[in-house]
């Protein structure tokens, strides 16, 4: 059972470059879409809703900005949207989809970047991010088997980008970001794809300036993490560079079925 994350950097752009052919051949049974950047009825009609999936889409009170989608091979038994703040909630970065005891979050965390890259919103970055992580506890603490997926704006380590020395004061990189993320795996969620790769050289996003992802000069902040009843299904996990369509590329994991059982 295949479940992809991918930041497509604007879903009807992706969608002019191939994305209905990449997700029939995706072999993926759950899609998770961030940084839509459209409203459900701007979304082309085979992207929106392509024969076989069904799709749940949430978009941003601000027109052409953030935005996160589910494509599933059946629907979820609900979907949650919120997490209790207007300040959250307005800007559309969180799906919460519940299939019997396996749960799948889709989150886009934000940039920490301010207009003037004054890194004025690593503030609401990590306050976004620590509500997630809170409704996502007491769901693994209530038995379910929680996954999130999603573009999570940080590299975690040294390992996770192509240049760390020049980037430690870039936000995705600073001290109290990672710190953040890092507070997921000190709680025991697993990090997918380095469960099964421990090597350097993989990125999931690269600059559209220079070449960079031609040379690979990128930075893997993309993930899936799996608390550690879900972890134990896990069998697969990869990045796929490959793919393209979007400054990031999709991330995979695959589960055994038994997941939802």
């Amino acid at each position: 059972m295949r479940l992809v994350s991918w930041n497509v950097n604007g879903l009807r752009a992706c969608a002019r470059q191939g994305f209905a052919r990449w997700l029939e051949g995706s072999g993926a049974w759950l899609v998770g879409l961030q940084e839509v950047r459209a409203r459900p009825e701007q979304i082309p009609p085979e992207v929106r809703a392509p024969p076989g999936w069904h799709g749940h889409w949430v978009a941003a009170q601000r027109p052409g900005y953030s935005g996160v989608g589910l494509l599933v091979r059946e629907p979820p038994g609900r979907v949650e949207t919120s997490l209790g703040e207007p300040r959250f909630d307005a800007e559309g970065r969180v799906q919460i989809a519940h299939f019997g005891r396996l749960v799948v979050a889709n989150a886009y965390v934000p940039n920490g970047n301010g207009p003037g890259r004054d890194h004025s919103r690593i503030p609401y970055k990590l306050a976004f991010q620590a509500a997630l992580r809170a409704r996502l506890e007491a769901l693994r603490r209530a038995g379910r088997r929680v996954l999130v997926m999603g573009d999570f704006n940080t590299a975690h380590q040294e390992i996770d980008l192509a240049r760390p020395r020049e980037n430690v004061r870039t936000s995705g990189f600073t001290p109290r970001e990672r710190a953040a993320l890092g507070g997921w795996f000190e709680a025991g969620w697993v990090d997918a794809f380095r469960r099964f790769e421990p090597g350097p050289g993989h990125y999931s996003w690269w600059s559209q300036r220079q070449g960079a992802r031609a040379r690979n000069v990128g930075w893997r902040i993309d993930y899936v993490l799996a608390a550690p009843a879900a972890a134990r299904f896990l069998t697969a996990a990869r990045l796929c560079p490959e793919v393209h369509g979007s400054d990031h590329c999709p991330v995979a994991v695959d589960l055994d079925p038994r997941v939802r059982a």
